[in-house]
């Protein structure tokens, strides 16, 4: 018999007793969007709105779904209004955050290419639109801060070197870092790829300003080309 309630089930099996009795790593990822979610609708329980939200995205993509859907995709589920859209959306916010301090620590040293592409990776990765931005750097390769330069597909007549060392002064970096995604998941540069980072390279040395690399993501891959030895 189904059962389309959390009511409905033994206690046992309650996704909030459950992870009670047995802590957070025993439940499915449907079960913890449950206890988050708390309630569903008339006739249907928290759990089955929770396999709904799971299938959201591309062939029913589960908890990466998060990372994509907004609220107004997410309110289209019975049960989902407006608050828990915003919740389910800051939960997506919060996984790439967390993603991104569990690599990056406190120091946020950006010293080579692997340790640059994986502090970008996972937020990067899923970005439905190319975005292009810059990570200001000290003496040592620690992120100053890091700000979206240009969304939208890569073009060196749209990308102004000015407002990119305008802003490397006012945050007195000596250094900085070219970060882009390409949402095909193929990380190959494109000419254009290439001609941007070149043409902020030539700004910086008049300024004395070194550009250390630019890191292209691509669905958990990445090239430097530093090390293609384009510049």
């Amino acid at each position: 018999m189904t059962r389309n309630t959390i009511r409905e089930l033994p206690a046992p099996e309650r996704p909030y007793e459950k992870c009670r009795a047995f802590g957070t790593s025993a439940l499915s990822d449907a079960e913890l969007l449950a206890v988050i979610l708390r309630t569903g609708t008339k006739g249907q329980g928290a759990l089955e709105t929770a396999r709904q939200v799971l299938e959201l995205g591309p062939l029913g993509s589960g908890l990466l779904g998060l990372y994509h859907a907004v609220p107004e995709e997410l309110m289209k589920i019975p049960g989902i209004g407006e608050v828990k859209a915003i919740q389910l959306s800051c939960i997506g916010e919060l996984a790439r955050r967390m993603s991104r301090e569990s690599i990056a620590g406190n120091s946020r040293y950006l010293c080579s290419p692997p340790s640059a592409a994986a502090y970008f990776m996972e937020e990067m990765r899923h970005r439905e639109k190319e975005e292009l931005r810059v990570a200001f750097l000290n003496t040592k390769g620690r992120l100053l801060k890091e700000e979206v330069l240009f969304i939208g597909t890569v073009n060196s007549s749209l990308i102004s070197p000015r407002e990119v060392f305008l802003e490397a002064l006012r945050h007195q970096a000596v250094s900085l870092l070219l970060v882009h995604n390409h949402p095909s998941g193929d990380p190959e540069p494109s000419r254009e790829d290439i001609l941007v980072t070149k043409r902020i390279q030539k700004a910086g040395e008049l300024l004395d300003i070194s550009v250390t690399d630019h890191i292209i993501i691509g669905d958990n891959c990445y090239i430097s080309l530093k090390e293609r030895g384009i510049f």
